[in-house]
């Protein structure tokens, strides 16, 4: 005996429903966020930051750090202008003083492919498309140009033009913008002189083993007014492309932070701190020809 019309729609409706339950059983649902999860990571609230130690805000730098960026090789004394910077930011992001873990990163590794141990590094470091390949960029805090460092009375310390300079022997930190200016704009007939730290650079300049030194304005002007005082500012290359050169804060590729970093960065350009603390640490470091 077959079951009447009614009495199979019946069955086959209990079973498209119990197929319909088990489907959904089954199928990717929503995660809820684990009990005591903040989500933090995803927003810029303040002091709670998704930072490498809860509570706490990691920023790295090179050793030794240099004048006029740090003050007394001290990065954590809140002297000198990159010092000062960073512990507004700190500050803008919920972090004061006590809560602020500085870091040594060596200069190249800072914006090496890889992960990186540090919230973010501040450390001259020049934003460029070929870097942010490899890790985040905030916006730039500081707009900067490179400076020519020679000898007074040398012959590279007579030069007016950059064409002048093609048949100096220079040299420039490793992996600095400062020397890809020498390669790329100057072209020079001998191959630059490349050194791992800039104390190297400025000790070859003294002992005659390159005319000139290829190094950002500020520390140019803390070169020759403090540590190597027979030598001059021969003069500063324009900016290439039509943009300037900016030095930005690095994160890690990918980093939650990179907003918020960037957001803090804009408001203290914004109201003003970026200028005072320019005006106080930088303010000497103003001028000087320009090399075409």
């Amino acid at each position: 005996m077959h079951p009447a019309p009614r009495a199979l729609r019946r069955a086959a409706a209990a079973v498209t429903v119990a197929l319909l339950a088990a489907a959904v059983g089954c199928a990717p649902q929503p995660e809820e966020p684990a009990a005591g999860t903040s989500s933090a990571g995803n927003t810029c609230e303040k002091g709670e930051l998704a930072t490498r130690t809860a509570g706490e805000l990691t920023i790295a730098t090179d050793e030794p750090a240099y004048e006029p960026w740090f003050k007394d090789d001290d990065p954590a004394g809140g002297k000198g202008f990159e010092s000062a910077v960073a512990y507004a930011v700190a500050r803008h992001l919920g972090y004061g003083k006590d809560k602020v873990v500085w870091q040594t990163v060596p200069f190249t590794k800072a914006f090496a492919p890889g992960e990186k141990t540090f919230d973010f590094d501040i450390n001259q470091v020049s934003i460029s498309d070929e870097r942010k390949k490899a890790v985040d960029f905030s916006s730039g805090y500081y707009d900067v140009r490179q400076a020519v460092v020679a000898l007074k009375g040398s012959k590279a310390a007579k030069a007016k033009s950059v064409a002048d300079l093609k048949d100096v022997k220079l040299g420039a930190q490793v992996g600095t913008t400062s020397l890809d200016y020498i390669d790329d704009v100057v072209r020079p007939t001998r191959a630059a002189a490349v050194f791992a730290k800039n104390d190297q650079a400025k000790s070859a300049l003294k002992n005659g083993q390159v005319d000139a030194i290829v190094v950002d304005l500020p520390t140019a002007f803390y070169i020759t007014g403090a540590e190597v005082t027979d030598a001059t500012i021969v003069g500063q290359f324009e900016n290439q492309g039509g943009t300037p050169e900016r030095f930005g804060l690095v994160l890690d590729k990918g980093s939650a932070l990179t907003s918020c970093v960037s957001r803090a960065v804009d408001a203290l350009r914004e109201d003003g701190t970026l200028a005072r603390i320019e005006k106080q640490w930088l303010s000497d470091a103003v001028d000087a020809p320009v090399l075409k």
